[in-house]
């Protein structure tokens, strides 16, 4: 089954679902129809009750660069409010990712600059070959990395931080991991293999449990120690009532 925008591809293999910026000739800059492309297939695979995670990638050699050139001429011609409805669009994505059911999984070769490294930091997971390069270089154009600052700052220390959104530069695959910005390395001949078999292994766990876990993870920020050790009660026992615990636990006891 699968879904065409110019775009963004979508398209499901078996229960991954496969999201893929499609405009290799602008590095596949985000505009507003990529962004609301995205926002259609992400939707599309979380009310599909068979996909178990969804992967974003980008066509041809780059993840994503970020905002293109009539974007940027867009923003310079725009009123404030004009400015402030297209950065709620995207701000409105980073939050549909954190809401999306099953796992989302950034699979990054090549760049991933600006909103594209954005994007990938938006989602629960990221994969990168060991070429990929990551960076916010919004100040070189005296623009902010400002929306995704709110997730960056829960994924590195406020230090590295500080350094990434204020420098400018890019930064490896390999020290995005050592910084923890990223999960995994793998070598540019085995990435596709390798991901593959990474994104597989939610088809071998409770697909009820992984999506529990991550609304539990992300409902418990800001919250009190206490509030948060409550909250994980309360899923806990929630989470026993399901078919997989029931059926697992059952499966358990016969060994």
């Amino acid at each position: 089954m699968s879904e065409t925008r110019h775009e963004v591809l979508y398209a499901i293999d078996g229960a991954i679902a496969r999201i893929t910026l499609n405009r290799p000739e602008k590095r596949n800059a985000l505009n507003d129809a990529t962004i609301d492309g995205l926002k259609h297939a992400l939707h599309e695979a979380d009310e599909t009750e068979a996909i178990r995670a969804v992967i974003i990638t980008g066509a041809g050699a780059d993840f994503c660069s970020g905002a293109d050139l009539s974007a940027l001429q867009k923003i310079s011609e725009s009123s404030i409010t004009e400015n402030l409805e297209d950065a709620t669009s995207l701000m409105e994505l980073f939050a549909q990712i954190r809401r999306v059911r099953v796992p989302v999984v950034a699979a990054v070769r090549g760049r991933a600059l600006a909103g594209g490294c954005g994007l990938a930091t938006a989602c629960d997971l990221v994969l990168a070959a060991s070429s990929a390069r990551f960076g916010y270089p919004e100040v070189k154009i005296g623009f902010v990395p400002a929306m995704v600052m709110a997730i960056l700052r829960r994924n590195v220390s406020e230090k590295r931080a500080f350094e990434l959104i204020t420098r400018g530069g890019e930064i490896s695959a390999a020290e995005a991991e050592r910084l923890g910005l990223i999960n995994h390395v793998y070598e540019d001949e085995a990435f596709e293999i390798e991901t593959e078999t990474f994104v597989r292994a939610f088809e071998k766990v409770s697909r009820s449990a992984v999506m529990l876990s991550k609304r539990l993870l992300y409902h418990m920020d800001s919250m009190t120690f206490d509030a948060a050790l409550e909250a994980g009660a309360q899923l806990n026992a929630i989470a026993r009532m399901t078919e997989d615990c029931q059926q697992g636990i059952a499966r358990f006891l016969k060994k």
